[in-house]
């Protein structure tokens, strides 16, 4: 009988925490948190939560029968200090059966909606399809659009409403591409195919993240999924298409331009070559405007910064083309890198004071990255911001 009240007054002494506790779990709302598979805005993401959410139910019902018949036992049958010897029971063939036989009826309903979302999820989507290839690399994330003739990097843009499939392998380590709010995660590896689909239902900006440990950085390769409306992806894909190789004259790089970086691919000269196939008349002609190529701003800033973006090498390890890009380069594609909400793979804000920052002494921010210390000054730093920032 002692036992009751020191039971009760353990519960009045633990009361004033309740409400906290409560708080906490507020807290714990996916609305504070972006990078989140709780708030799912595709169609495969809804397969696995809808899968996760009906898992929970169960274990939530086994939970409350399990502890409920737990607490009953231990208040309705407590032993009191004269009680005789319980019987003693050595087994009970009924009983034995129906807890068996439940257990196994609740897996049978889990596993018959996660084999079929297993089944829908790795199944080739079907109509038409917008083709991303998606390499990984230490430690950033290059996104291709082989259809389109469109190489960008961490920043992939997407139509709403219209199937995407993305086709991925990594250049160097096993990588794992994870838009949380699109997808789950997807493993990918040097030289072998892996594959992902979905259709995004709202426009917006969101985080995705490596998540397969890749080395000193893996926790600062993400990248960020631009879900956009057909009217403004199509603008996007036709202001891309111009950014292409510019005339010989314009591009033309002195003959002592050299790149720190062992076995980067140089990018030379190229002759502008006009282009007037399918895929970029539906961009441009269909929505019934010219679009032309964007005139480099007449600034003595960008002048300089455009020289010295190929005296300093930096050609060596980037591409400023979007279209036609080259394949290999050591560093991400820099065609729109001016219109980019972040740089260094989704670590920090794209803004000028950070770009020159990175541009100055990227070791300093994200130990270990290829891109070396070039040795620029502060005003030549300038210089490469504004001439990077032109590019949008």
């Amino acid at each position: 009988m002692l036992l009751r009240p020191a039971a009760f007054r353990s519960l009045r002494r633990w009361a004033p925490v309740l409400p906290l506790l409560v708080l906490l779990a507020g807290a714990c709302s996916p609305d504070h948190y972006p990078q989140t598979a709780l708030r799912p805005i595709s169609d495969f993401a809804r397969i696995g939560d809808d899968i996760q959410t009906k898992t929970f139910y169960w274990a939530l019902g086994v939970f409350v029968l399990v502890e409920g018949a737990l607490l009953y036992a231990i208040f309705r049958f407590r032993g009191k200090p004269n009680d005789a010897e319980p019987r003693q029971v050595h087994g009970n063939t009924t009983v034995e059966i129906v807890w068996t036989v439940i257990p196994a009826l609740i897996l049978a309903a889990i596993a018959v909606p996660t084999v079929r979302g297993i089944l829908q999820t790795n199944a080739i989507p079907k109509g038409e399809t917008l083709n991303v290839e998606v390499i990984g690399h230490q430690w950033w994330w290059e996104f291709r659009y082989p259809d389109l003739n469109i190489t960008t990097a961490n920043e992939v843009h997407i139509p709403v409403g219209q199937t995407v499939s993305f086709r991925m392998g990594t250049a160097d380590v096993v990588h794992s591409f994870w838009p949380p709010r699109f997808a789950g995660k997807r493993d990918v590896f040097p030289n072998r195919e892996t594959r992902l689909w979905f259709k995004a239902e709202e426009a917006g900006e969101y985080p995705g993240q490596c998540t397969e440990f890749c080395g000193i950085q893996h926790g600062r390769m993400a990248f960020r999924v631009r879900a956009q409306t057909p009217e403004e992806f199509q603008g996007w894909v036709a202001h891309m298409q111009t950014l292409g190789p510019k005339p010989a004259k314009a591009a033309a790089a002195p003959d002592s331009v050299r790149t720190a970086s062992v076995g980067a691919k140089v990018q030379g000269p190229q002759q502008a070559q006009p282009k007037n196939d399918a895929r970029q008349n539906a961009a441009g002609k269909d929505s019934g405007s010219t679009v032309s190529p964007p005139v480099p701003p007449q600034d003595p800033a960008y002048a300089a910064g455009e020289k010295l973006f190929l005296a300093k090498g930096c050609v060596g390890c980037h591409s400023l083309n979007a279209v036609d890009a080259p394949k290999g380069m050591i560093g991400p594609n820099l065609a729109n890198v001016g219109g980019r909400s972040y740089i260094g793979a989704g670590t920090f804000k794209n803004t000028d004071e950070n770009l020159a920052r990175w541009i100055q002494n990227p070791q300093a921010m994200k130990v270990g990255v290829l891109m070396p210390n070039l040795g620029v000054s502060a005003d030549e730093a300038k210089s490469l911001v504004a001439y990077l920032r032109a590019h949008q």
